[in-house]
C-alpha cells in the first residue's frame, strides 16, 4: 500500500470536484476549492473521520468494497480506479463497459460505411448496428435485450438460422458456445451470465448438450455466410475488437476474398432496407 501516494490522490481528485459535479447544491462560500472531506465521505459510505485519516495517510488498509465506493465518490474514470486500487494495494476488479457505447466507438465506425459493422456486448446482446448491417442480417428490435442478442435468437429464433445455409449451423451453435463458456470463465459466474445460461438450457435442449462439453474458446475471427433473400450468399470474414473492458466488442464483417461478396454488399448498400425481409417471410425463407 502507497500511503503517501493514495493520499495524494484522494486529495487532488477531492480538489478537482465541485458540489454540482456529485449533485449537491453549492452551500456556503468555501475557503478551500473542491468538496469537503466529509461529503466525499457521506458519499463513499463512510466516516469522516476514517476518510480523513485516509488523506492523511495515517489510515488503516482500506478494502476493496471501500476503494470502490471511494472512487464512485470522487466520480473516477476507471483508469483512476485502477490506480487507486494500485495505491492502496489492491487488485482492482475486472472492467466493465456496461451497456454504454463510448462516443470514440461511435466515431470509428462512422467511417467504415462500406462493411456491416456491430457493437454489441460479451453477452452478444447488439447496442448499435450501420446501416449496411440493417441491411445484411435485418434492423434491431426497439427494445433492447434478448430480441437483439445473438446467442438466444439462435437458439430460440428460427428466423435468424433460416439466414444461415444448413452446413454452417452446427459450426456457428457450438462457437456461440464455446464463447459464452469464455465468458462466463472471465466473469466469474456474474448474475447476467447464470441467467441467460440457465434460460438457454431450459429453451434449447441443442443449447444445454452443447454446454455439457465445457468447451471453451473466445470468438475472435470467424466466416460467416448469410443466404440474403434479395442478393443471395454473402460469404463475409468477421474481425472482433475488444474494448479495454472487454466486454464491448466492435464486429466488423469484411466480404470475404475470392467471393463476390464485395459486389453484394455494395448492391445493399443501393437497395437499403426497403422491407427486404418481407419478401423472406412471404416465400417462406424466414
Amino acid at each position: 500500500m502507497d500511503r503517501a501516494g493514495l493520499a495524494d490522490f484522494l486529495r487532488r481528485r477531492r480538489e478537482l470536484l465541485r458540489p454540482a459535479d456529485v449533485g449537491l447544491p453549492p452551500g456556503a462560500r468555501r475557503r478551500t476549492p473542491g468538496l469537503r472531506r466529509e461529503e466525499v465521505a457521506a458519499l463513499a459510505g463512510v466516516s469522516t473521520d476514517y476518510y480523513t485519516r485516509l488523506e492523511q495517510a495515517r489510515g488503516p488498509h482500506p478494502s476493496a468494497a471501500v476503494v470502490d465506493a471511494v472512487a464512485r465518490a470522487l466520480r473516477c474514470a476507471i483508469d483512476e480506479r485502477d490506480h487507486l486500487f494500485h495505491l492502496a494495494g489492491l487488485t482492482p476488479p475486472p472492467r466493465r463497459a456496461g451497456r454504454h457505447v463510448p462516443p470514440g466507438l461511435l466515431r470509428l465506425v462512422d467511417h467504415l460505411p462500406a462493411v456491416p459493422v456491430l457493437v454489441l456486448t460479451d453477452l452478444t446482446e447488439v447496442l448499435w448496428q450501420n446501416a449496411l448491417a440493417d441491411a445484411l442480417a435485418g434492423p434491431l428490435d426497439p427494445h433492447p435485450g434478448r430480441a437483439n442478442n445473438g446467442a438466444w435468437r439462435w437458439f430460440t429464433d428460427p428466423a435468424l438460422r433460416a439466414l444461415c445455409p444448413p452446413a454452417d449451423r452446427a459450426r456457428h451453435s457450438a462457437a456461440h458456445v464455446r464463447d459464452l463458456r469464455a465468458v462466463a470463465a472471465r466473469r466469474g459466474g456474474d448474475a447476467d451470465v447464470r441467467e441467460l445460461v440457465g434460460d438457454l438450457c431450459a429453451a434449447s435442449a441443442e443449447f444445454a448438450a452443447l454446454w455439457e462439453r465445457h468447451e471453451v474458446a473466445g470468438r475472435r475471427a470467424d466466416r460467416k455466410r448469410f443466404d440474403h433473400p434479395e442478393v443471395g450468399l454473402v460469404d463475409v470474414t468477421c474481425e472482433v475488437l475488444l474494448t479495454p473492458e472487454s466486454d464491448l466488442a466492435l464486429l466488423v464483417l469484411f466480404p470475404t476474398e475470392g467471393t463476390d461478396a464485395r459486389e453484394k454488399l455494395d448492391l445493399l448498400r443501393v437497395i437499403g432496407t426497403q422491407d427486404l425481409h418481407a419478401q423472406a417471410t412471404s416465400d417462406g425463407r424466414s
